[in-house]
């Protein structure tokens, strides 16, 4: 099946991941994060010019399938966002322990979390100058 435009507009790519640990650490010594009801979000800059993402969901959450469905809602929450949130930035996602989360509240809460968890990685950049 061929991909359209904007079918692939919406792609995310490996590349958008965040797979190692070093990286992951990176991102939470920034101490830049934002939280509500659903999520954690923590947030620092890339050189990149694009977003990535990186998730952490564990054990308290359940079993395996249900860990992989928190993970494939999150991931496509991201996705579809991904075009609203600010570029540049790299964000772990971590999900508060809860009964089912619909795709939308996940993806309300990234957005919002988002941008305020930029405001602050904004912050604690300019202190460092």
């Amino acid at each position: 099946m061929a991909t359209t435009g904007r079918e692939s507009r919406f792609r995310l790519s490996r590349r958008q991941r965040i797979r190692s640990s070093r990286r992951f650490s990176q991102v939470y010594n920034r101490r830049a994060s934002s939280a509500d009801a659903h999520l954690i979000i923590y947030a620092a800059a890339n050189e990149l010019g694009f977003s990535r993402l990186g998730l952490s969901v564990g054990c308290k959450h359940g079993n395996a399938v249900r860990r992989n469905r928190i993970r494939r809602l999150l991931r496509e929450a991201f996705r579809l966002s991904q075009h609203e949130i600010p570029a540049g930035f790299d964000f772990v996602l971590i999900p508060r322990v809860e009964d089912e989360i619909s795709l939308d509240a996940y993806r309300r809460s990234l957005l919002t979390l988002a941008e305020q968890a930029v405001r602050r990685a904004g912050k604690h950049s300019e202190q460092s100058i």
